[in-house]
């Protein structure tokens, strides 16, 4: 069975990693993936994907030149149109549904679209088309999934969708004491109490928020440091706000990294402000490595919930009560250990090596 998937970009966040956690453990002698991509930059992970086997496609962005994107979106479903047996879409927003509709205009029976968020991370046209497209994507989709029953609501209102747990491999996040030593070394670090922070940079996960949290612990724990890993629209203002706070020195922006189990290793609490969050994937990643998190309480929701060190507080908090909370935490809490945390994830579906067998069972319905 092949099946073209749509939600790989160039850049390697939350959608790409809950795909490619899956498209690894997949039994590719069964299912085989290939990914279309609305940009010609390269896709993370693509050199991964061509090495197990799969393809990756570019065709241009709609909205960079649409009556290209058009195009190229009819020569290439009019040439592969019989290799697929479904397509599957991962999106954050329904304001563009036209892989669905050129799916079903060209044949291919099986067309699933994936909630992977819970609120509108756009502007305000693209929230307009959502909404217009909610009511018109169950005539061109088959299937209905979400990660959370709250990302489903926000896709699809009260209509029954089957959630697919964003499964993570629990070994390839765990804790690391060499790396934590060598990173550490490198960024001159080897006493300090890290705080760290993973995301892209976008009001979303409200680093700016983050960043007058850490300059405020600062009073009460100096020898503090923060390490944010990612890249986004916001990189401007975060460099603009460390500056500004007189931060530098402080704060290390790490960029895009690939070994995110070794920079959780680094860590010492993860600090999780997200403004919202569908089911994130690097809050399992950072409580597969065991690392004491404190969230804001829309960034982790109940059922990702798994270990014990993790605090929630409101954004609504005064900024004290946040460096109060991470000092408690400094005081009070350790990592968990790993034989726990893999307990844990099995019971509650986040493992990626019993999960996996259930998505390739609905793929194959």
């Amino acid at each position: 069975m092949k099946v073209l998937v749509f939600g790989m970009t160039e850049n390697p966040g939350g959608v790409e990693s809950f795909l490619m956690n899956y498209y690894r453990c997949m039994d590719k002698e069964k299912i085989q993936f290939d990914f279309l991509c609305n940009s010609y930059e390269q896709a993370a992970y693509e050199n991964e994907i061509k090495k197990i086997g799969g393809r990756v496609y570019h065709i241009s962005a709609r909205s960079q030149n649409y009556i290209r994107y058009r195009k190229e979106m009819e020569e290439f479903f009019g040439q592969h149109k019989d290799e697929y047996q479904a397509i599957w879409v991962n999106v954050c927003s329904l304001a563009n549904i036209d892989y669905l509709k050129m799916a079903k205009k060209y044949g291919i029976k099986r067309r699933i679209i994936h909630s992977h968020n819970s609120q509108n991370m756009d502007g305000k046209f693209r929230k307009l088309l959502h909404d217009i497209n909610m009511h018109l994507v169950d005539h061109y989709a088959t299937d209905f999934w979400a990660c959370s029953p709250s990302a489903a609501k926000w896709f699809y209102g009260s209509k029954d969708a089957i959630i697919i747990r964003n499964a993570i491999d629990v070994n390839k996040m765990a804790y690391d004491e060499s790396k934590r030593k060598a990173y550490r070394a490198q960024l001159g670090w080897n006493d300090n109490y890290i705080i760290g922070n993973i995301g892209r940079f976008h009001f979303q996960k409200n680093q700016l928020f983050l960043l007058d949290v850490f300059s405020s612990l600062l009073q009460k724990m100096p020898e503090a440091r923060l390490i944010l890993v990612g890249q986004g629209e916001d990189e401007k203002k975060i460099k603009d706000k460390i500056h500004d706070l007189k931060l530098e020195g402080k704060v290390y922006l790490a960029g895009i990294q690939k070994d995110i189990g070794g920079w959780l290793s680094v860590m010492d609490t993860f600090l999780f402000t997200s403004v919202f969050e569908g089911l994130s994937v690097v809050a399992l990643e950072a409580q597969a490595n065991g690392i004491p998190i404190l969230a804001s309480l829309t960034a982790i929701s109940d059922e990702a919930k798994l270990n014990d060190n993790v605090f929630l507080l409101s954004l609504e908090r005064p900024i004290m009560d946040w460096v109060q909370m991470i000092c408690k935490i400094k005081r009070e809490y350790m990592r968990e250990a790993s034989e726990k945390i893999r307990t844990v994830f099995i019971k509650n579906h986040y493992d990626i090596d019993t999960e996996v067998q259930k998505l390739e069972m609905l793929l194959r319905i």
